[in-house]
């Protein structure tokens, strides 16, 4: 099986080079200055384990071919536009190519605009846990012990090609499954995520100060049950294992959880606001639940932008 990894950051180059470390066929779409890094020091990997560095293969866009069973997205969902136009050359026509997309990316709203790109029969679905950057230095540094990928068939086209998927994860050290309901795990991953991300920048605190802050538990549990129920109108009314490990996440005092977006916000940077927050506010005023918190989160990472931008 041969994969190709849109990029060599964060998500991307772990993922991707932990891949290539247990054998499998990868290769990195990047852009010239990063492939020029990784040629002459080659792809660094940092985990709280381990410190390695992997000679791989990269290719520029301009010299992607429709030679590759499956196309790993892992760019920021703001970045999805660019990304899909760099990844088509691999992606090959509809009628003749049999490539499949497996999008890492934040939210839901994605799998709708890669439909309409490639066709549902060779758009996966996909979630992972990983908190990982790189540096200035170039390095893939992860802060996490566990990295975990989750992927699975949203259309029969591809379901062999899901399960075939699993054999190159196998010689890894990562977490990995194949579900049979990636959707459902989807929206699972996004309830818990809008609300840590939503109150998280809202209050520029993390959990544990929200939750010492007159109001803050119940300001939480207010954003969190309106996902629930935003998500169970979509049809995929979260597990209640799920329900009772994010209330505790999001329930635990002296917490010092925060929501990625966050770091992104108090460094400048862009943030996925409307593919973590506003496709949630959208559901929800859509289907009459609870849009208080939500609409509040929304304005406030929208007013960032607004400043942002301005600069």
């Amino acid at each position: 099986m041969k994969i190709l990894i849109l990029g060599a950051g964060g998500t991307g180059g772990y993922f991707g080079g932990r891949l290539h470390q247990g054998g499998a066929d990868v290769t990195f779409l990047v852009r010239e200055a990063r492939a020029q890094h990784i040629a002459s020091h080659g792809l660094m990997l940092e985990s709280p384990k381990d410190k390695v560095t992997l000679q791989v293969k990269t290719v520029l866009a301009g010299q992607v071919k429709p030679e590759y069973d499956v196309v790993i997205l892992a760019c920021k969902a703001y970045d999805l536009a660019s990304s899909i136009a760099a990844i088509t050359p691999a992606m090959g026509t509809n009628n003749s190519a049999h490539t499949c997309v497996l999008p890492l990316l934040n939210g839901i709203s994605h799998i709708a605009t890669l439909d309409a790109a490639f066709g549902q029969q060779r758009v996966m679905g996909g979630v992972c846990q990983i908190s990982a950057t790189l540096t200035q230095d170039g390095v893939v540094k992860s802060m996490m012990d566990s990295h975990a990928l989750v992927w699975g068939a949203r259309d029969p086209a591809h379901a062999g090609l899901a399960q075939e998927l699993g054999t190159p994860f196998a010689n890894t050290v990562l977490d990995w499954r194949v579900s049979d309901t990636i959707m459902l795990d989807m929206w699972e991953k996004l309830t818990f995520l809008s609300t840590l991300a939503g109150m998280t920048c809202l209050m520029r605190a993390s959990v544990g100060d929200i939750l010492a802050a007159p109001g803050g538990a119940q300001a939480i549990t207010r954003y969190l049950d309106a996902c629930i129920a935003i998500a169970t109108h979509e049809g995929y009314a979260p597990r209640s294992a799920a329900i009772e490990r994010y209330r505790a996440m999001l329930c635990t005092p002296g917490s010092a959880l925060t929501a990625s977006m966050l770091r992104d916000l108090e460094n400048g940077g862009p943030i996925e606001a409307d593919h973590i927050v506003g496709c949630v506010l959208e559901k929800a005023r859509a289907h009459g639940v609870d849009e208080g918190m939500l609409a509040v989160a929304f304005a406030h990472l929208k007013a960032y932008e607004v400043r942002r931008g301005r600069k």
